[in-house]
C-alpha cells in the first residue's frame, strides 16, 4: 500500500531537512508547511506554503487542497507570545483553547495542537517512523567506549533529564563528575552545550581531556509521535567543544539524523555515543 501525502510541519533545526530528504528518496509524496520564523530555507524546494504559527484554518485549507493523508510535526519551534500571535478565524477560535493548554506545560500545548489536527482526520506519524527507525541502539554507535566513570555520569544525566521531564521542564541535562553542570529548559540544547562551553574550566573537561556526558530522554509524559529527542552531528560538536566525552540517551527513544556522519563525527571527535537500555532508566543513579 502507498502511503498517503505527507504534510510535514516544520519547524527549525536539521530534522524537517532529514524527513523531506527520506520522503523524497522512497517516492512518498510530501507537502511543507513551513512555519513562518522557524523553518529553514532550504525547505522550499519541496512543494509546500509558508503559514505563521497561529494561522491553523490556512494550514489546515492548505493540507486539504494539497492531498494530504497524515501530518508529521518535526523541528525545534520555541513558545510563542500569544498576545504577538497574528490568528486567522479559524486560529482565533482554537487560540483560547491552546492557551488553556500552554499553562498546564509544553506536552500540553503540543497534545491539544495534535488533536487540531486528529479532529480533521489526519493520522500523525512520528519522524522515527518516516526515518525508518534511525534511532539510537543499545551500546556504543562509533568506536569509542566509555569508561565506566563516565557511563555513571551519562545515566546521572538520564536519570536527571527523566526526572526533570515529569515536571515539563526539558529532555537534556549534562553531568560532569557527578555534577549536574546544567538541565535543559526553553533554549534548546544546542543553548545549553554553549552554556556549558562558558563554565569554569576547573567544573568540566576540555579538548583533550574530555569528562562528563550529555543525556537525552523524553519526557515520560509526553506523546513520543512528536518532540521525541534528537541529536545530529551540530550536538556533538558542541559537546565536543564544551569539552564533554560523550552523548548518550535511552535506547529506541532517541532520533538520529543522519547515522553515518553522526558515527564519522563522533569517531572523528573522540566522543562516545551510547544507548542505555530502554525504555526507562529505572531506580537512582549510580
Amino acid at each position: 500500500m502507498t502511503a498517503s501525502r505527507l504534510g510535514l510541519i516544520a519547524g527549525g533545526g536539521a530534522l524537517p531537512l532529514a524527513i523531506a530528504a527520506r520522503c523524497e528518496a522512497e517516492g512518498r509524496s510530501l507537502f511543507v508547511i513551513r512555519l513562518t520564523g522557524f523553518a529553514d530555507p532550504h525547505l522550499v524546494r519541496y512543494p509546500g506554503a509558508d503559514i505563521g504559527m497561529a494561522e491553523l484554518g490556512k494550514a489546515l485549507a492548505a493540507l486539504k487542497a494539497a492531498g494530504c493523508g497524515a501530518v508529521c510535526f518535526a523541528g525545534t519551534v520555541n513558545r510563542p507570545d500569544f498576545k504577538a500571535l497574528k490568528p486567522d478565524l479559524k486560529g482565533a477560535t482554537l487560540l483560547p483553547g491552546i492557551i488553556a493548554a500552554a499553562t498546564k506545560g509544553d506536552d500540553a500545548l503540543l497534545r491539544k495542537i495534535l488533536s487540531v489536527f486528529e479532529n480533521e482526520g489526519y493520522a500523525v506519524e512520528g519522524a522515527d517512523d518516516i526515518l525508518g527507525g534511525e534511532t539510537l541502539p543499545q551500546g556504543a554507535l562509533g568506536v569509542v567506549i566509555p569508561t565506566n566513570e563516565q557511563l555513571s555520569d551519562l545515566r546521572k544525566a538520564l536519570y536527571v533529564a527523566e526526572k526533570a521531564g515529569e515536571l515539563d521542564i526539558g529532555q537534556g541535562t549534562v553531568v560532569c563528575d557527578g555534577l549536574v553542570l546544567a538541565v535543559e529548559a526553553q533554549e534548546g540544547t544546542d543553548a545549553m552545550l554553549t552554556r556549558v562551553a562558558d563554565l569554569p574550566a576547573d567544573l568540566r573537561g576540555a579538548p583533550g581531556a574530555p569528562k562528563g556526558a550529555l543525556g537525552k530522554a523524553p519526557k515520560p509524559i509526553q506523546d513520543l509521535r512528536v518532540d521525541m529527542p534528537v541529536i545530529g552531528t551540530r550536538t556533538l560538536e558542541l559537546a565536543s567543544a564544551a569539552g564533554l566525552a560523550g552523548v548518550g540517551g535511552v535506547a529506541g527513544r532517541l532520533i538520529l539524523i543522519d547515522r553515518p556522519a553522526l558515527i564519522e563525527t563522533a569517531d572523528r571527535l573522540g566522543l562516545f555515543v551510547w544507548g542505555e537500555p530502554g525504555p526507562a532508566i529505572a531506580g537512582s543513579p549510580s
